[in-house]
């Protein structure tokens, strides 16, 4: 096989195409039928979030609108202040907000971009993410739905990355531990 395609980096796949595919349509049945005829709005942290997203757009059978936010919360690979380096376009004043992630681990960034929402006045907010990696959790956050809680290992796939690469992964696979040592 010719290219990059991962292999040198994946130990194993976590979570198949077909898998996420049958999860994200199940997802999508749910917030089509729970909010037919509101004004829905999916909002998505980019970059990770935009494969997910647009899947789960394609799954709700009922008129969304989509926004993107960018933050920035890493400074030097450890936790740091966060900031909006690209904000929503349009307002959600009134409207049922869905926050979609990739991945949600400690929650302080979703915490944060939560909090600046709520004070948007939306008529709802709530969370929407593929994998819940619970384990590392600092925050308590209210996570409406979720595709798949994954064990705590560096994941790429899917809108995962290392470095940049790899997020075009149809599957969500773990790193190999001796890529990842220092």
């Amino acid at each position: 096989m010719s290219g990059y395609c991962g292999e040198e980096v994946v130990e194993r796949i976590l979570i198949s195409p077909q898998a996420i595919a049958s999860r994200v349509a199940e997802l999508g049945s749910a917030i089509a039928e729970e909010y037919r005829g509101a004004d829905v709005r999916l909002i998505t942290l980019l970059r990770g979030g935009t494969f997910f997203t647009a899947d789960l757009c394609r799954a709700i059978d009922a008129p969304v609108r989509l926004d993107f936010m960018a933050v920035s919360t890493y400074v030097g690979g450890r936790g740091g202040a966060v900031r909006i380096t690209k904000d929503l376009d349009d307002s959600i004043s009134g409207a049922s907000v869905i926050v979609v992630e990739d991945i949600i681990d400690t929650g302080l960034t979703l915490n944060y971009v939560l909090g600046v929402l709520r004070q948007r006045a939306p008529a709802t907010v709530e969370v929407c993410t593929l994998l819940d990696k619970d384990v590392r959790r600092i925050v308590d956050l209210p996570i409406t739905r979720k595709g798949f809680s994954v064990p705590d290992r560096f994941l790429v796939g899917y809108g995962l990355d290392l470095n940049g690469r790899l997020r075009n992964l149809p599957y969500v696979g773990t790193v190999r531990e001796d890529v990842l040592a220092p």
